[in-house]
């Protein structure tokens, strides 16, 4: 055997023993998991403010033991009405703020406790707005005056890059393809592809340009998992495979479809008034981030396994190369049915 095709082998076994590790890790989490907690204030008056509290919750008596704690004098001008949808508590009411919100603190006190995210959006009356992402390890956030474009920037870069990195599903179609695509140059062409795809429907889709239901885009992204899969199968067995000969196609058709899903999570959060654009970029650039580096931990430990297997001299079992694509589809499978049966 060549030195060529030796490493040829290497690169295929340590590949597909990555994806074994990271099929595994993705059929204990949800696919596309993107559900912090979300509380919203709507600016009535100088002192009124309208809230929109939803937090994730199993059924209407089981729900996170989180609720916001507003400054100290604070009251309830108009009754809480609460109602539980598609695994969410929604809740709204009025406040009222002496002397207003303004530099003042709003705090989750069992932040902490409960381990989840909580997004804070407040919308002036002036119509600037303040996106906020408050983490266990930071349980308050205070309300600023306008918010400056790097308030814009630093709050949309992070939820780009923090929705990529839950999004197990965008994330195994990703790795999918490293399976496939052999050679530098056409993996950059193959990412390159696929970026420019979903920036496009994603920008699309938020500026309302296109209008698609959540549920069937997100079964249909399953589904494209699923196509990869067969893909894989096609290579591993020597028979002609589109996603082989142009990968760079396939990784733009899909992306198109990908970015559509990424603008569904982009709809929880909202964009401010004054700054959609620089938002909508900062969102996408984040979500480019966390991509790269989710592909550059692939190379990583792929080049490790190609010096860990060298070192030990032995080649993996023979049915790791077919179990690979048969795990990856089993969990697309599922996440196909789970969403399908959720509509």
């Amino acid at each position: 055997m060549t030195g060529r095709a030796v490493r040829a082998g290497l690169r295929r076994w340590s590949l597909a023993l990555l994806a074994v590790v990271a099929v595994c890790a993705a059929a204990t989490v949800r696919a596309d998991e993107f559900r912090p907690a979300y509380l919203q204030l709507t600016q009535v008056d100088a002192e009124a403010w309208d809230v929109l509290w939803k937090i994730p919750a199993v059924d209407e008596g089981t729900v996170f033991r989180l609720s916001p704690s507003f400054p100290e004098g604070t009251r309830t001008v108009l009754p809480m009405r609460s109602a539980f949808s598609t695994g969410t508590i929604v809740q709204r009411w009025r406040i009222q703020v002496p002397g207003g919100l303004q530099g003042k603190p709003i705090a989750f006190p069992d932040l902490s406790a409960n381990r989840i995210d909580v997004l804070v959006r407040l919308v002036r009356a002036d119509g600037s707005e303040q996106v906020v992402r408050v983490l266990p390890a930071q349980t308050e956030v205070i309300v600023e005056g306008s918010p400056g474009a790097f308030a814009v920037v630093k709050t949309y870069t992070a939820l780009g890059v923090h929705h990529i990195l839950v999004g197990a599903d965008h994330l195994l179609f990703v790795l999918a393809l490293l399976l496939i695509v052999a050679g530098a140059g056409r993996l950059v062409a193959t990412i390159s592809a696929f970026t420019v795809a979903h920036s496009l429907t994603l920008a699309a889709a938020t500026l309302g340009w296109v209008r698609m239901p959540g549920p069937p885009v997100e079964a249909t992204i399953a589904l494209s998992i699923m196509f990869l899969a067969m893909e894989i199968l096609h290579v591993r067995e020597g028979r002609a495979s589109l996603t082989a000969r142009r990968p760079w196609w396939v990784a733009f058709a899909f992306g198109l479809l990908h970015g559509l899903g990424f603008a569904g999570a982009l709809a929880e959060v909202g964009l401010p008034a004054t700054s959609i654009p620089l938002a909508l970029l900062c969102f996408n650039v984040g979500v480019e981030i966390g991509q790269l580096l989710f592909v550059a931990a692939v190379l990583l430990v792929m080049w490790l396994g190609r010096g860990l297997l060298r070192r030990v001299g032995s080649a993996p079992p023979a049915w790791l190369g077919k179990a690979t694509p048969y795990a990856i589809g089993s969990i697309a499978s599922f996440w196909f049915i789970e969403r399908v049966t959720g509509w």
